[in-house]
């Protein structure tokens, strides 16, 4: 069998599997792997992480400096 039939148990209607299942679901995907798209996506986690790093230490700075404002007066 090419799909399987569900039966309700109410009312005894069979629904046909393939008509819910979209076609993009069914279909494989291709077996290769575009180097260049994996090492963009690399990239990007990178430049996220250091974006990320440098507001922290920024913040961090930041509260030292007005700690220590706050402290000489």
């Amino acid at each position: 069998m090419s799909s399987e039939n569900v039966q309700r148990v109410g009312n005894h209607k069979s629904i046909n599997i393939d008509s819910i299942i979209p076609n993009t679901i069914k279909q494989k995907k291709p077996g290769r792997v575009d180097i260049n798209q994996l090492m963009f996506k690399v990239r990007e986690k990178e430049k996220k992480t250091r974006k990320e790093n440098l507001i922290f230490f920024g913040l961090i700075g930041s509260i030292i400096c007005v700690a220590g404002i706050i402290l000489s007066l």
